[in-house]
């Protein structure tokens, strides 16, 4: 299997110094771009840059596991759709639910977030080599999202101890009952990256 990677990235790089013969020296045929375009094409996966500005609406919850062994040890496809389920019934008793969250990414860095009536500002940044994303709501909250990108979607993926405070800091009602209703969900999501599928 290495033998076939290393030959795959083999082809690929002289490919792509065939088709550049004309660079000016070493330094352009390996920079950065070239450079991506060869794991490109070894992965059969091509990069897409993540552009988070602009008005995300939420539209439903997002289930992610951790690693494929949990997926297959928690029942595969089945056990994500299920526990998506249970989420968006969750997500609910908080306020949080299709066309009623929206997020607002501003290109200076700051962003809104709505639910409801409530309106919620705080400022953000998205590092490209972890695919996440820091939100900072005015000092009173700081959390970490993993982003899973595409254009005109995405979804913003929490471990699950961290959405459970953010619904619970977010959503339009916080009652005791609902409260209640999301801290049980941890137990339940050991293992999976929880959130929000979101649509431009």
């Amino acid at each position: 299997m290495k033998k076939n990677i290393a030959c795959l990235a083999f082809i690929a790089l002289f490919s792509l110094l065939s088709a550049n013969c004309h660079a000016q020296s070493w330094g352009d045929l390996f920079n950065k771009d070239n450079l991506s375009k060869v794991v490109d094409a070894v992965t059969g996966q091509t990069s897409t840059k993540v552009d988070l500005t602009g008005t995300w609406s939420y539209n439903s919850s997002a289930v992610e596991f951790k690693s494929e062994n949990l997926l297959m040890k928690a029942g595969g496809m089945a056990a994500a759709t299920m526990a998506e389920s249970k989420l968006n019934e969750q997500l609910g008793k908080v306020g949080i639910r299709a066309g009623q969250m929206s997020f607002t990414f501003n290109a200076d860095s700051t962003f809104v977030s709505k639910v409801g009536d409530r309106t919620l500002k705080g400022t953000y940044s998205y590092d490209s080599s972890t695919k996440r994303v820091q939100l900072k709501f005015l000092r009173l909250l700081n959390m970490y999202a993993k982003v899973n990108y595409s254009p005109g979607s995405m979804k913003l993926l929490f471990n699950s101890d961290k959405l459970l405070k953010l619904m619970t800091f977010i959503g339009s009602n916080t009652n005791n009952t609902a409260i209640r209703s999301v801290s049980s969900m941890a137990k339940h999501y050991d293992g999976m990256m929880l959130g929000f599928g979101m649509k431009k």
